[in-house]
């Protein structure tokens, strides 16, 4: 009986540890989304503004869609989204 219950408090603990790098790893990919989609949302922000200044009229919306495609894909997606917005320009 003592052998199989050390074996399942082993076993417990293995799964324990599995379990806690697994959230870690969410967590620190969660985190690293966020942190991109802030910062693609004012890069956006910032570049309107210049842009604007310059008496050049390419924009790209700050919306949802986005602040998706910055948080994906970081600072390539907002160059991304202003390729697209300048396109017609071409």
């Amino acid at each position: 009986m003592e052998k199989s219950m050390g074996i399942l408090v082993i076993a417990g603990a293995c799964v324990l540890v599995l379990f806690m790098v697994m959230v870690k790893n969410k967590l620190e990919f969660i985190l690293n989304f966020c942190i991109r989609a802030v910062m693609g949302g004012i890069a956006i922000f910032g570049i309107n503004i210049l842009l604007e200044s310059n008496g050049i009229s390419c924009r790209v919306g700050l919306n949802l869609l986005s602040l998706l495609t910055s948080g994906t894909l970081g600072f390539g997606g907002v160059s991304l989204l202003y390729a697209i917005a300048a396109f017609p320009l071409l």
